[in-house]
């Protein structure tokens, strides 16, 4: 998983950082820590569908309503878009079940000192970033629906949430699956269906 962000962060990174911070008006510093605590949330979100939903084959329906990889043609339309919209869903439709990706907003908010309804909205303006880099990849990279399903668990043990820890934390508390920053930013969406 941390390969894939890596991988979105360094071809998009720089167009992302630069449309959040111009339409949410948060500085680019801020923005470069925060999207990369964001997309393992999104991924978490379709692992979880993959994992309790029918597998591949969920993760493929997603990617195919919600993953168009033209999206990442204009990326500053999108953004603009997103940021100047009135209805809000952070969770995402239910990806991030039911109260996970408002959780990560307080969570990442108090943490790095920006207004919660400014990450509520930052949210749906990465998902179909991320869902449409992961269709180009689907589609175009050769990886296929089983090279993306494989991808979403980095270290093939099944648990994404060690996965998301060492990417969030890169430290000794990596494989945590309990309290912190990490419980409270995943516990909504790995224990809710």
């Amino acid at each position: 998983m941390a390969g894939f962000i890596d991988e979105f962060l360094k071809s998009y990174g720089p167009e992302v950082t630069k449309q959040m911070s111009n339409n949410f008006n948060i500085d680019q510093g801020t923005v470069q820590k925060l999207v990369p605590q964001l997309a393992p949330l999104i991924l978490a979100g379709l692992k979880r569908q993959k994992d309790t939903r029918g597998g591949d084959e969920r993760v493929d329906h997603i990617l195919n309503k919600y993953g168009d990889a033209s999206v990442l043609d204009n990326i500053k339309d999108l953004i603009s878009n997103k940021a100047q919209a009135q209805d809000v869903d952070p969770n995402l439709g239910g990806l991030l079940g039911d109260a996970g990706g408002l959780q990560a907003a307080q969570t990442l908010a108090k943490r790095m000192n920006i207004d919660p309804s400014t990450i509520m909205k930052m949210i749906p303006a990465l998902a179909p970033l991320v869902l449409g880099a992961l269709s180009r990849k689907r589609d175009t990279g050769g990886a296929g629906i089983s090279g993306v399903g494989s991808l979403l668990d980095a270290d093939g043990d099944g648990s994404i949430l060690d996965d998301v820890a060492g990417f969030l934390l890169k430290g000794g508390a990596s494989r945590s699956r309990g309290g912190g920053l990490l419980g409270s930013i995943l516990g909504g969406i790995t224990r809710r269906r």
